[in-house]
Formats: structure tokens, sequence, C-alpha cells
């Protein structure tokens, strides 16, 4: 009896455990992979400025958000291989700081440009940018490095799942926890995907 009862009670450990194990890593993934509070489904994509494909799925995504009147989560995810990439998300995420439709603004500013855009370009592109727009650029972007900070932990949130490619896009649903998201694979099918997600 008593073998038993140390039996059960060891099975019960080990269920709660696996319980508060698998809780902990849904918590350390998913809350990227989660609408934002107030949607049920939502487009999350991470995105290099500097990444041609990138540049042509964005105005897609930006469709389907409209179309499905769903919200387009943007994160920045600069590759280590394109060369100024990274410093184009802290400019980003200076305008973002003005406002966040602004910021986006801009990011689809430098998609449109993206082939004349080089290191010593850059700059001068976010200040016609800045320009055209009334917004102040100033000479040091980021002093204390906190537009930097915000893009190094995007890049963050994208390791922990495991990103290695732009765009990564997924489709996140709140509507359904044993499959709360589906990553995009081919741009075609986006829309069959938020339908499927929508009426789960």
């Amino acid at each position: 009896m008593k073998s038993l009862f140390q039996f059960s009670f060891a099975l019960l450990s080990l269920v709660f455990s696996l319980v508060i194990c698998l809780r902990a890593a849904d918590d350390a993934v998913n809350p990227v992979l989660r609408p934002p509070k107030g949607a049920q489904v939502a487009i999350v994509v991470f995105e290099d400025l500097q990444c041609p494909q990138c540049r042509r799925v964005s105005p897609i995504l930006e469709q389907a958000s409209k179309t499905y009147k769903i919200p387009l989560v943007r994160h920045d995810f600069p590759l280590p291989m394109h060369n100024w990439s990274y410093e184009a998300a802290v400019m980003a995420r200076y305008f973002d700081s003005v406002s966040k439709p602004l910021g986006n603004e801009f990011r689809d500013y430098i998609f449109s440009n993206q082939f004349e855009i080089n290191p010593q370009s850059l700059r001068s592109y976010a200040e016609k940018f800045a320009s055209d727009h009334k917004v102040d650029f100033p000479f040091v972007v980021d002093p204390q490095g906190k537009f930097a900070a915000e893009v190094n932990a995007d890049r963050d949130l994208g390791k922990a799942i495991k990103l290695d490619h732009t765009p990564t896009v997924y489709v996140v649903s709140s509507r359904n926890p044993s499959r709360p998201y589906v990553e995009m694979k081919d741009a075609s099918q986006l829309y069959q995907l938020i339908d499927a997600m929508m009426n789960q």
C-alpha cells in the first residue's frame, strides 16, 4: 500500500513538473506569436530592411491587414550579412518614437528605395524622409543606445523562436490554443491561412 502511494505521489509530481515545464516553454516562446491585446487574429512578421524578399512581401502583408482588419505586427530582424539594415532599423525606431505609423511609413520608404541605398547614402534618405514629414532628424540618432536596444530585443525574440531567415511571417490566433500560429511559407497562401485561423 505504501509503495502504491509512493508511486502515485511520484507520478503526480512528474505530471506537475511536466505541466510547469510546458507552461514555462509556452510562456517563453509564445507571447510574440499571439495577437496583440484586443485582437483575435494578427499577422506577425520579422523583417530586414535590406532584404529583397521582405520588400516584395511587405505590401502583401499590409494589404491583407487592411482587407481583414487585423493587426500587422512588425519586428526588426536585421541579418548580419547586410551592411546597412541594422542602422536602418535603429532609424526606424527613432521615427517610431515620434509615432508608430511614421516608423512603419519609414520602413516602407526604405523598402521602396532599397536598391539605391548603401551605407553611405542611408542617412541622406532618412534626412529626406524626415524633411518631407516635417520631423527633426538629429545628427546623433541614438545617443543613449535606446533604439539599438529595442532592435536587439526584437532580434532576441526572433532568435528565441529559432528564426534564421527573413521575412518570417506568422498568422497568429487566440481562438485555438492547441494551434495558436502557423508560418506562411508562400505569400500566395496568406489569405487562405488567415481564413483558416479566423474560422477556427
